[in-house]
């Protein structure tokens, strides 16, 4: 038995923006120096992609890429220092907060996991 936390971000009318999807998508970025090579790593279409780029950009009130058009260097794209701040601190949060959960949840199921009964909290 295992305890699975996701971290979500949402705007102040309650709409998702930020969870791991996006974060895997800016660390592609990053990589690759292409949205639309993020996107075919992720199995996911172009559009898609940059919707998702949109709304977390929308949801955190700053650009997170930077994007240049083609031309003869080609087109590209890299994560702004903010960006790059976001990615780090939400991997930051996430890694403490499973640690938390995955301690509370020993702590509270310590009987089920050793194969005991669970009587009323």
């Amino acid at each position: 038995m295992q305890c699975d936390v996701r971290i979500v971000l949402q705007d102040d009318a309650g709409r998702r923006f930020m969870g791991i999807g996006p974060v895997w998508l800016l660390q592609r970025v990053d990589r690759y120096h292409s949205i639309s090579r993020a996107a075919r790593d992720m199995r996911l279409s172009y559009p898609k992609a940059l919707r998702m780029i949109r709304r977390l950009e929308e949801g955190l009130g700053r650009e997170v890429i930077v994007r240049w058009k083609g031309g003869n260097r080609r087109g590209g794209a890299e994560l702004t220092p903010f960006g790059r701040g976001v990615v780090r601190r939400y991997d930051s949060m996430q890694r403490r907060i499973k640690r938390f959960a995955a301690a509370a949840f020993r702590r509270e199921f310590k009987t089920l996991l050793r194969g005991g009964t669970a009587g009323p909290a």
